[in-house]
């Protein structure tokens, strides 16, 4: 037990004699960090959407008692594919090209 307040005790006499390592401050983003960021959020927001359809529709559906399969006249979502996403993303991408209408 000793020790480790020794240890303790060294630790903390480093910090005080190290000075604290500033964060890196970035103030703009080129275009690849920029599209990558919306690619990012344009894919969130497809798996976002087809999660919720997804448990809506797992909520309606009906399963028959005795062989357990879904019976159901609402067709489950489909899966959005890169497509999907990649749609998502260049609407975005072209908002944001778009600038602040005056």
């Amino acid at each position: 037990m000793l020790d480790t307040d020794i240890t303790h005790r060294r630790y903390k006499m480093s910090e005080i004699f190290t000075a604290p390592k500033l964060p890196e401050v970035k103030f703009n983003k080129n275009g690849y960090e920029i599209r990558t960021d919306i690619l990012a959020m344009a894919k969130d927001m497809v798996q976002s959407e087809h999660s919720m359809k997804y448990q809506g529709w797992e909520m309606t559906a009906k399963r028959d008692e005795k062989t357990g399969q879904i019976i159901t006249t609402v067709g489950m979502p489909e899966f959005p594919g890169l497509d999907k996403i990649l749609e998502t993303a260049e609407k975005m991408y072209s908002f944001v090209n778009s600038g602040v209408k005056k």
